[in-house]
């Protein structure tokens, strides 16, 4: 029997009839059309899938569509901002944080959620962050500069004023 839900994805919400067994990953590619996340493992264990789940990186291949009823989703897709790359973004390409590229949209998602909490981290720290992420290309070095690159450029960017008054 479907179930109703409401998903915000990348700003966009989404009105969806689901089974209750369907996996926001088959969700967000096969009925919305967001091909950033990927299919790799379907056991959690790749992170080709990680999404931002009310700004929390989860692997949605382990996720039941039904559990993220009412949240809010970013994909790799969202990241950019009115077609200017995240820095995340930025980082992976000018560091060549990619090969065939099939882990890099769950690498950015942890990653820029690292980068969230702790916009200094050390290379030990970001190595820990995605030890949940597999590629089986790069060696993680470069990976690891992009991380790295992306947050001197989170740092360098004027802060937002958050529109509050006294």
């Amino acid at each position: 029997m479907a179930r109703e839900i409401s998903l915000t994805v990348n700003g966009t919400e989404h009105e969806l009839s689901v089974e209750p067994r369907t996996l926001l990953i088959n969700v967000l590619r096969d009925e919305l059309d967001y091909t950033g996340p990927n299919v790799g493992c379907e056991s959690s264990m790749c992170g080709a899938c990680t999404v931002h789940l009310d700004g929390e990186a989860v692997k949605s291949c382990t996720l039941l569509a039904v559990q993220a009823d009412g949240a809010e989703v970013t994909t790799v897709e969202g990241l950019a901002d009115d077609g200017e790359f995240h820095p995340i973004q930025q980082g992976f390409q000018e560091e060549h944080g990619l090969q065939c590229g099939y882990c890099t949209p769950g690498m950015m998602m942890t990653a820029t959620e690292l980068l969230e909490r702790n916009p200094d981290p050390s290379e030990e720290e970001i190595r820990e962050a995605l030890e949940g992420n597999l590629c089986r290309c790069t060696g993680y070095q470069n990976i690891v500069r992009a991380v790295e690159n992306a947050a001197e450029k989170m740092q360098e960017r004027p802060a937002v004023a958050d529109g509050g008054g006294d």
